[in-house]
């Protein structure tokens, strides 16, 4: 098996890029979701409710800035906020501080979003820690969703691909990887066997296998257009259904952050469940 694709997307729920390498840091890749839109509350604010973030192309500036662009607004440039002023955000069940962005930032979100919005920046990412059920006391974890990295399988993608053209929405097939949002994607392994894998290696990376990734609505909205079907969800339903959840991917934890993944890099796994029961976890 081959690493086939590394994926970062700095600010969630906006648009994400290739890269051919990337440094595996203990919260995730380096780059990956350090940025957030929140409402006034601090709450986190996703292209689950607002589908025209995923319309926002933001680009990583030498100094860890963004430059930023969208149909919707004239292109930003915003820099990495000093830290003097954290307020607190809520990012499903967690709850932290973060660094609060510019007001030109602000104001540029919430005409994309149209409603107040506000950027803000991870600047301590040891501040958050993943699902405790599934990860330990010494793990970290950005803005994404719950854990630091996401990975995905050419395989698996083939597969649910498989069953859309079988199915009656056919016409909304076949879907990208970039529909799952996956930080990793491996090619060479056979559909759904990342189900049982518990620890793997990638390069010189070892990440263990924590949980499986059920997936939301944001998955049933092209990135390109911001529209919404019904796809993969109703098929994921037929197939990939266990607690009342749909589920594509698997969740990894960095045992050996530091380490630089690339693009080519062979994947070995180093510990697996031969037939995993219910869901991927």
């Amino acid at each position: 098996m081959t690493l086939a694709g590394i994926h970062r997307f700095p600010v969630k729920s906006c648009r994400g890029g290739a890269v051919d390498e990337a440094l595996v840091e203990p919260w995730g890749l380096a780059g990956d979701r350090r940025w957030l839109v929140v409402d006034d509350d601090g709450v986190l604010m996703t292209a689950r409710e607002h589908g025209r973030l995923l319309l926002v192309t933001p680009s990583i500036r030498p100094d860890g800035g963004l430059h930023l662009t969208s149909p919707d607004a004239p292109d930003l440039a915003v820099d990495v906020p000093s830290g003097d002023e954290l307020v607190p955000v809520r990012v499903w069940r967690s709850e932290l501080v973060a660094a609060l962005a510019s007001d030109e930032a602000a104001a540029w979100f919430s005409k994309i979003v149209g409603r107040a919005a506000r950027l803000v920046y991870l600047d301590d990412p040891t501040r958050r820690h993943p699902n405790p059920e599934y990860a330990r006391p010494t793990d970290y974890v950005s803005f994404a969703d719950g854990y630091p990295l996401l990975l995905a399988t050419a395989g698996s993608l083939a597969q649910l691909n498989d069953w859309i053209a079988a199915g009656p929405r056919a016409a909304e097939g076949p879907l990208p990887m970039i529909r799952f949002r996956p930080n990793v994607v491996i090619d060479g392994s056979a559909p759904w066997a990342e189900d049982g894998w518990r620890r793997l290696r990638i390069g010189d990376a070892e990440f263990r296998a924590v949980k499986g990734c059920d997936r939301c609505v944001m998955t049933m909205t092209d990135p390109d257009t911001a529209t919404r079907g019904k796809e993969p969800i109703a098929t994921l339903a037929r197939y990939r259904n266990w607690d009342h959840a749909t589920w594509f991917g698997m969740n990894l934890v960095p045992d050996t952050p530091g380490a630089t993944i690339r693009v080519g890099d062979e994947v070995e796994v180093l510990d697996a469940v031969a037939d995993p029961d219910g869901p991927p976890r």
